[in-house]
């Protein structure tokens, strides 16, 4: 994987209108791994990209009343099958943190790049995401010299008591094994 004027070259690009510039774009400095299924234990489908996107139709499920309104993104999703989509470019802020500190920096979305992952904290990811998980943070560590491989957290950790994801189903220890 390459990247070209901050996006994934050979991905999936669906932008989203939910971002907006970085304080300061040279800081990107970490990675916020998410888990997210629309509507909930679902796979498989376009609802996440409409999420994204502002497209969500509220009356296609109950779930999506609730969620509709909400203006949120991602900067990367990956799908069950391993599929990439890019949703922001890297050198833009992506709303997927919320409130969110990490180790003492409020506003992690001002400093993180969130990668999604379609999924639940109760269902084991598949060998496809972690396989691309691998190749996408290892061509965001190439490329920007401000992220490493020692800070990568997940949006439980930055958002405690407010936020679950990835989960007890998602294996810390694989994705640092397959990082080094």
């Amino acid at each position: 994987m390459n990247i070209n004027q901050h996006w994934l070259s050979d991905i999936i690009h669906t932008p989203s209108p939910n971002f907006d510039e970085r304080p300061d774009p040279n800081d990107i400095s970490l990675l916020v791994i998410h888990c997210i299924s629309l509507p909930p234990n679902e796979f498989g489908n376009n609802y996440i990209d409409q999420l994204f996107c502002n497209q969500l139709n509220p009356d296609e499920h109950p779930y999506f009343k609730k969620i509709s309104q909400l203006k949120v993104s991602a900067h990367i999703l990956i799908k069950r099958d391993g599929t990439c989509v890019q949703y922001v470019p890297f050198d833009q802020r992506a709303w997927h943190a919320g409130q969110s500190v990490y180790q003492g920096r409020e506003r992690c979305n001002n400093f993180s790049i969130g990668i999604e992952l379609e999924g639940t904290e109760q269902m084991p990811y598949t060998d496809q995401q972690y396989s691309q998980l691998t190749e996408v943070i290892d061509a965001l560590v190439k490329h920007y010299p401000t992220l490493s491989k020692q800070h990568i957290t997940g949006h439980s950790d930055i958002a405690p008591g407010r936020k679950t994801d990835p989960g007890a189903a998602f294996d810390w220890q694989r994705l640092f094994d397959l990082l080094r």
